[in-house]
């Protein structure tokens, strides 16, 4: 029984596959994108489809179901034609959801939007599966941990990214009051207005995907190297699922990152709904808040990828983990400024939690890593469990009884930090 030691003495790759990391890297900030776009779609559908929250939660619900349905075949699919095959199948899922965006804006029906976004979710589900292990395994195991906190720093700059290109591009700023709407249905002028901010998503998805391309072009043109489990021969052991369960801490692992994901996803979700409820501004200086926390998150990734080489990772999230359920129970308890800020900040402490959870489970998988990898993956499905449930909540109650969701995920994974994570393999019984 071994725990993840600090390290600092470990390079954080070969200087030979500088290449393809800077490459895989690249995945993480593209990801990161139409992730963080969903929050700002959230807000959008509910006012040009004129929809409550638990259907606009439905968003996340079709992206993250993508996720979970193709992150097994990605692992299949990987295991036998390699992590390259897999990535660039990835993005072209990605660029079709992307492009899907613009006929479901014309046609105007919500549920064009959500098999857009499912098939977005779907080339997401390949690039995770296979970028997530890919770099855990491109150095030595020591510095796993860091080095994919590295390469996952770069996703909340994905994430400002697509928090800011919405909040600029998608929302228009206009907040109409039901007297106006009355005016305006009155004049027949309201359902134009309503088919003006559904179009609005169109231009951000078509750049986004002329992005998803080029990107996609350089990985074919680049050399990738071979990796544990991508053995030549086809006879090659490459794992089982049935495994998996020899390694206690790796179970523990995807309960962790379900609720890890479900905790972000459901926070950030919300986040917007939270402000306004709460302090009463305008969706614009709502949707900047929304980026500024990303930002927050984007100074944890790097400031815990320094800290890792002087803490263990399993204690600094363990930490981290603690701080976000008092932070998380001051917003329950206190909603307002003082609640809206200390949901901002947990967005610095959540953010070493995906990669460390995933690093973590992994090790010592050997031949099992990427199956292992895929349910890791799958796991993310959280997200999509655990918003409705939020929006359920908020229902019920109201949106500061919702963040009592994240509270408990958050205590799951302190929890996991300090005692799951204890590398473990049981033996299979014989006979």
């Amino acid at each position: 029984m071994t725990t993840t030691n600090p390290s600092g003495g470990h390079p954080l790759f070969p200087r030979h596959f500088i290449v393809p990391f800077i490459l895989v890297t690249t995945l993480f900030f593209l990801w990161g994108i139409p992730n963080n776009l969903n929050d700002i779609l959230i807000r959008q559908f509910m006012k040009s489809f004129e929809m409550n929250r638990v259907r606009a939660g439905l968003i996340q619900s079709a992206f993250y179901m993508g996720y979970f349905l193709l992150a097994m075949p990605a692992a299949l699919i990987m295991r036998r034609r390699g992590y390259k095959f897999g990535l660039l199948t990835g993005l072209a899922l990605y660029c079709l959801g992307t492009l899907l965006f613009w006929p479901a804006a014309l046609v105007g029906q919500y549920w064009f939007f959500l098999l857009a976004l499912f098939v977005i979710a779907s080339g997401l589900g390949f690039l995770e599966t296979g970028a997530n292990p890919f770099i855990a395994q491109l150095g030595d195991p020591d510095s796993s941990e860091r080095r994919l906190n590295f390469s996952q720093a770069f996703n909340p700059f994905g994430a400002i990214a697509g928090a800011l290109i919405g909040t600029v591009f998608i929302f228009s700023g206009v907040e109409l009051s039901p007297a106006q709407v009355g005016a305006m249905k009155a004049s027949g002028t309201y359902q134009p207005y309503l088919r003006h901010e559904t179009m609005r998503v169109i231009a951000p998805y078509l750049v986004l995907c002329g992005v998803v391309f080029i990107i996609a072009l350089l990985i074919a043109r680049t050399k990738f190297p071979q990796m544990a489990g991508e053995a030549p021969s086809d006879s090659a052991h490459h794992g089982s699922f049935r495994d998996l369960f020899q390694f206690p801490h790796y179970v523990q692992a995807v309960i962790a990152q379900f609720f890890y994901v479900g905790a972000q996803v459901g926070t950030w979700s919300y986040f917007i709904q939270y402000i306004q409820e709460y302090t009463r501004l305008p969706e614009k200086p709502a949707g900047y808040l929304l980026t500024g926390t990303l930002a927050a998150f984007c100074v944890g990734r790097f400031s815990s990828t320094v800290l890792m080489r002087y803490v263990r990772p399993n204690v600094l999230m363990g930490v981290y983990s603690a701080v976000n359920v008092a932070l998380v129970a001051t917003a329950v308890l206190f909603p307002g400024w003082l609640g809206m800020w200390s949901i901002f900040l947990t967005s610095f402490f959540m953010s070493l939690m995906f990669p460390t959870i995933f690093a973590l489970g992994i090790k010592g998988l050997g031949v099992n890593t990427k199956i292992g990898g895929s349910l890791l993956v799958m796991a993310v499905v959280g997200g999509g469990a655990l918003t409705p449930l939020m929006g359920l909540v908020s229902r019920i109650g109201n949106m500061a009884l919702a963040m009592v969701v994240p509270l408990v995920c958050y205590a799951f994974i302190a929890w996991y930090a300090f005692v799951g994570s204890r590398v473990r393999h049981v033996e299979p019984s014989r006979g």
